[in-house]
């Protein structure tokens, strides 16, 4: 079934967010859409997630669903900024309480969050399937990067998060916690078997040494035959020793501690304090 994926890059955490639409009946889903964020001063804006907003009403589409393939750490989500100025559902792993409940305890969030993934409209089970207007999607659980991980797979594109990037540059980390190298590897041979022209679409890309340009989409058999860490039928303890002496190299993402409190509530702040102030958390000597 033909349908259009539209790619918006934000080079400031080097993420996509995609914009896929049903042409038929102009119905659309928003995947892993990004707030900006000025560290500095602690400022959201929205100029990236307004390019989203203008594109959608500029093409005369509707917003079904915004999609978050797992509770990022190098980024500020949009979720909830395009649901109220779009609408839509939004939807992300029902493995969230797992994140949610570590994070909780490390940020020392408020009396009555509550860690059972209700702050998002949809929690995907493994196997589920949904559609974006007459599109068919079915959800694949992808853990290892974190433990909520998923895929989308919308009819032959699958939309990978985090789990796979571009096969010069191989796979996530996995020392996030909740993040395990073994389950990664899994997940991806799950990825890898399905058919060989499946498009991938990459979550981010930062350019691999000797390559001077971004780049977002590749297929199943170009990971398998190519994947730095996983191609060419890498085994398990190979793949794990790999990414573990990689992961122990990795500076921590620069938006790691406002990106989690921010995601892990569908892309809200923390509640005002008495003094009419939204704050966020710095924890000391955890990470």
């Amino acid at each position: 079934m033909q349908f259009d994926v539209e790619p918006f890059f934000d080079q400031e955490s080097c993420t996509y967010s995609y914009l896929v639409s049903d042409p038929t009946t102009c119905r659309c889903a928003i995947i892993d859409p990004v707030l900006d964020y000025d560290t500095a001063a602690a400022r959201i804006s929205y100029a990236s997630a307004d390019r989203l907003i203008e594109h959608v009403r500029g093409n005369g589409l509707v917003l079904e669903w915004i999609l978050e393939t797992h509770v990022h750490a190098d980024h500020l989500s949009a979720a909830r900024y395009l649901q109220e100025r779009l609408g839509g559902r939004i939807g992300i792993g029902d493995r969230i309480p797992l994140v949610q409940q570590t994070f909780a305890r490390l940020f020392d969030a408020e009396e009555g969050f509550r860690v059972d993934g209700s702050q998002f409209d949809r929690l995907f089970a493994d196997g589920d399937q949904f559609h974006i207007g007459s599109l068919s999607v079915q959800v694949l659980h992808t853990p290892g990067h974190t433990p909520a991980c998923v895929t989308y797979l919308i009819e032959d594109a699958a939309f990978v998060g985090d789990t796979l990037f571009m096969p010069d540059s191989g796979t996530a980390r996995c020392d996030f916690p909740g993040g395990d190298a073994h389950q990664l590897y899994r997940s991806i041979g799950r990825l890898l078997a399905l058919p060989g022209s499946t498009r991938m679409f990459m979550c981010h890309d930062y350019k691999a040494t000797g390559r001077d340009h971004y780049c977002y989409q590749t297929t199943v058999d170009e990971e398998r035959a190519h994947n730095i860490h996983v191609g060419q039928n890498i085994g398990e303890a190979e793949f794990v020793a790999l990414r573990t002496t990689r992961d122990k190299t990795l500076s921590q993402p620069r938006l790691l501690l406002p990106s989690v409190q921010i995601n892990m509530r569908a892309g809200e702040s923390p509640p005002r304090q008495a003094n009419g102030i939204n704050y966020l958390r710095i924890p000391l000597n955890v990470f």
